[in-house]
C-alpha cells in the first residue's frame, strides 16, 4: 500500500490544524501568447500527467491515526474540476497579477479528490497569458515540482511515465488490518535493521556521531529568538510579490568571491529583509531573523517531499552588503559542518519506523506552540536551464510561490530558470502588507553585491 511519508502527511496535519493556512505550492509561468483554446490546454496537460499515479490519487486518512495516510485512486476523478480559466482584471500589469496569484493560492485544495489544480490567466501585458501549476505541498516539495515542469512543458512528451498500475480504495477495515500488522512488525524490522548495522560498526559510530552533533546544532538553533512583528499569528489574506535578477550576475559573484550561488542569493534576501525592518521602523537585530532553510536529500525521482533543513541566523544587523555575504557564507558553512541537515534527515526517517499516531498527535500539538524563533522560509530551486513551452508556445519566466503557517508571515521561493533567478514572496496580507519593499531590495542588493565585485 501506498502511503504518505511522516513529512508528506506533516503538511496535511499542519494545515488542519492551522485554519488560515493553505499549503499548496505553485509556479506561475508566463507564456508568448495568444492563450490557446481551453480545451486544447486541457487535453496536453492531461496527455503528459496520464502516467503520474498522484494525478490521479486522493488521500485515504487510517482511522484512529493508526497508521499513515494512504495513496488511493480516485474512481470519481473528473479532471475538468482540476482546470480553471481567468481574466487578469485591468489595469493588466504585474501587481495585478500578483494579487490573482494570492487570491487563487489562498484557496485550499479539497481533500475528497487528487490534490491538485492548473489555472489559465488571460489578458497579460504584450498578449502574454500564465499558467499557475498549483500542488499541495504534501504531493511533492519544490524540486520534484520543477522536474514536472519538464515533463509538462519540455520538448518531447516521452518525458512523462507510462501509466502505473491501478490502486483501488482498500476501504477501512482493510487500513486498519494493513496498520494493525506494520505495528507488530515494526519491533522485528527494527531489531533485524539494527543487527545489519551493528555489523558495520565504524559506519554505525559515524552516523551517531554525526546525529549527535547535528541534534546539538539544531536544538542550539531553536532558542528563542529577538521578538519581531514578522512571527505571529496569520491571517486568511495573502500577498504575493515578485523579483528577477540575472544569474549571470549572481554567478559573477559567487566565482569573484569562491563561495556557492546558495550563498549570494541568500545574502540578497537577507539584505532585503534588513530594509524591510528599517522600512517597518524596527531595528534589524543580530538574532532578529532566523530562516528555516529546506535543504534537498533526495535520491530518486519520485513525487513527495525530500528535504532536510539548516536554520541559519541572517546578519540583518550588518550595513555592508559584502560583509552580509560573507557572514552568509561562514554561518552556513558551519551548519553543514555541523552536520544540522543530517539530523532533521535523521528525524524524519526515524518517525517513519515510528507508530504513527504519536508522530501526528506531536506534529498537531506543535501546530499551536507560539514559535518566535523561525521568522521566515527560503527555498531556493534549480530550475530548467533550456527554455520550456507551452503548446508551441514559449515559457519567458517561471516564479516561485511558498506557503506560509505556523506563525511565520513571510516566504521567499527563489527558481532559477532560462538565465534568470526569480523570487516569489508570500506574506501575510494583515501585518505584512510591503512585501515590494523586500521585493525590490533584493533585486538592488544583487546589483551592489555585482558592482563590489567589480
Amino acid at each position: 500500500m501506498d502511503r504518505l511519508s511522516p513529512l508528506d502527511a506533516a503538511f496535511l496535519e499542519i494545515e488542519d490544524e492551522d485554519p488560515s493556512s493553505s499549503l499548496a505550492i505553485a509556479s506561475v509561468a508566463i507564456a508568448e501568447g495568444p492563450a490557446p483554446p481551453q480545451d486544447e490546454f486541457v487535453a496536453a496537460v492531461l496527455a503528459r500527467l496520464d502516467g503520474i499515479p498522484r494525478y490521479h490519487q486522493k488521500v485515504r486518512s487510517v482511522p484512529f491515526d493508526l497508521g499513515p495516510p494512504a495513496w488511493v485512486d480516485d474512481p470519481a476523478f473528473d479532471p475538468a474540476a482540476h482546470f480553471g480559466r481567468v481574466a487578469l482584471p485591468a489595469p493588466h500589469d504585474e501587481a495585478a497579477l500578483c494579487e490573482l496569484v494570492a487570491l487563487l493560492m489562498g484557496e485550499r485544495l479539497e481533500r475528497d479528490r487528487p490534490l491538485w489544480e492548473f489555472w489559465v490567466i488571460e489578458s497579460l501585458p504584450d498578449g502574454r497569458w500564465a499558467i499557475v501549476s498549483k500542488v499541495h505541498h504534501a504531493l511533492a516539495d519544490g524540486l520534484a515540482a520543477t522536474r514536472l515542469q519538464t515533463i509538462l512543458f519540455g520538448d518531447t512528451p516521452a518525458e512523462a511515465p507510462a501509466r502505473p498500475e491501478e490502486a483501488p480504495d482498500p476501504g477501512s477495515a482493510r487500513l486498519l488490518l494493513d496498520a494493525a500488522g506494520t505495528l507488530l512488525r515494526n519491533p522485528w524490522d527494527q531489531a533485524r535493521a539494527l543487527a545489519g548495522e551493528l555489523r558495520h560498526p565504524n559506519r554505525l559510530a559515524r552516523r551517531v556521531s554525526d546525529a549527535a552533533r547535528g541534534l546539538a546544532a539544531m536544538t542550539s538553533a531553536l532558542l528563542p529568538a529577538s521578538r519581531t512583528p514578522l512571527t505571529g499569528p496569520l491571517g486568511r489574506g495573502r500577498r504575493y510579490a515578485t523579483a528577477s535578477v540575472a544569474l549571470a550576475d549572481v554567478k559573477a559573484v559567487a566565482k569573484a568571491r569562491d563561495i556557492t550561488v546558495n550563498d549570494v542569493l541568500l545574502a540578497a534576501v537577507t539584505g532585503g529583509f534588513r530594509e524591510l525592518l528599517l522600512h517597518r521602523g524596527e531595528t534589524p537585530a543580530a538574532d532578529s531573523v532566523r530562516s528555516l532553510v529546506p535543504v534537498s536529500v533526495r535520491t530518486g525521482t519520485a513525487l513527495d517531499n525530500e528535504v532536510s533543513l539548516l536554520l541559519p541566523l541572517l546578519p540583518v544587523d550588518l550595513p555592508d552588503p559584502v560583509q552580509r555575504l560573507i557572514r552568509v557564507h561562514h554561518r552556513l558553512g558551519r551548519l553543514k559542518a555541523s552536520k544540522e541537515a543530517d539530523a532533521g534527515a535523521l528525524l524524519t526517517a526515524t518517525a517513519g519506523h515510528e507508530p504513527f499516531a504519536p508522530v501526528a498527535w506531536a506534529i498537531r500539538a506543535a501546530a499551536h506552540l507560539p514559535q518566535r524563533n523561525i521568522v521566515t522560509v527560503t527555498t531556493n530551486v534549480r530550475g530548467p536551464a533550456e527554455p520550456l513551452s507551452a503548446l508551441g508556445r514559449r515559457i519567458v519566466e517561471i516564479y516561485p510561490y511558498v506557503p506560509i503557517a505556523l506563525r511565520v508571515r513571510i516566504g521567499v521561493a527563489m527558481l532559477s530558470y532560462a538565465g534568470r533567478v526569480t523570487f516569489g514572496i508570500t506574506s501575510d496580507a494583515d501585518t505584512v502588507p510591503e512585501i515590494e519593499v523586500l521585493a525590490k531590495a533584493i533585486e538592488r542588493e544583487v546589483q551592489a553585491l555585482r558592482a563590489a565585485t567589480g
